[in-house]
């Protein structure tokens, strides 16, 4: 017997199921390091003469080329540093105002109650982290909220809690000293 989820799944356009696919690879990418089995898999993955595809066959190289212990200290630097923070702070309230712990993270979670999103246990971060996020918006197209969000509402929380912050996240990410894999990252990311 299949799910509630996964018959809204098999009814999602395969547009929107893409997409959504690509906003969960995101946030698995951006909440931890990549395994090693992770890292295998994108490193098989195939790509065109496309934009998309290049960028695709450039984060394919790069997973096939780094290490787990070099992509976990990679991931260390850039997102926890050694005791002073790392490179890149990954959070929308500090993007938008310098601060953590924001308005922008009161905001975010009172578009997530009217949402029907509850706060998950497994992730100790601020619901402003990016990963969260992009967790956030692969939920809201696949229906793990009770239903599929229109695209006018996934579009409204896009454009209120990660469009006005996230290029320059990626674009810091993309410049950050320790940056090497996750520079393909952004790549990827930034022709999405």
């Amino acid at each position: 017997m299949r799910s509630q989820v996964e018959e809204t799944i098999a009814e999602i356009p395969e547009e929107d199921f893409l997409r959504a696919q690509f906003y969960a690879f995101l946030a698995q990418l951006l909440s931890k390091s990549p395994n090693t089995e992770l890292l295998e898999t994108i490193a098989k993955s195939e790509g065109d003469d496309s934009p998309m595809g290049l960028a695709l066959l450039g984060l394919a190289q790069a997973a096939g080329s780094i290490h787990q212990e070099a992509v976990d200290e990679e991931y260390t630097k850039l997102f926890f540093g050694m005791g002073q923070g790392g490179e890149i702070l990954p959070y929308g309230s500090y993007y938008l105002t310098g601060l953590l712990y924001d308005q922008a993270l009161s905001k975010l979670r009172q578009d997530m109650q009217q949402l029907g999103i509850e706060r998950g246990n497994q992730n100790k971060e601020p619901e402003d982290h990016i990963a969260y996020l992009m967790e956030i918006m692969h939920g809201l197209i696949i229906g793990r909220f009770d239903e599929v969000k229109s695209l006018s509402d996934q579009r409204a929380f896009f454009d209120a809690h990660i469009s006005p912050w996230a290029i320059k996240l990626f674009t810091d990410l993309e410049a950050a000293e320790s940056s090497t894999f996750y520079k393909a990252v952004f790549l990827t990311i930034s022709l999405h």
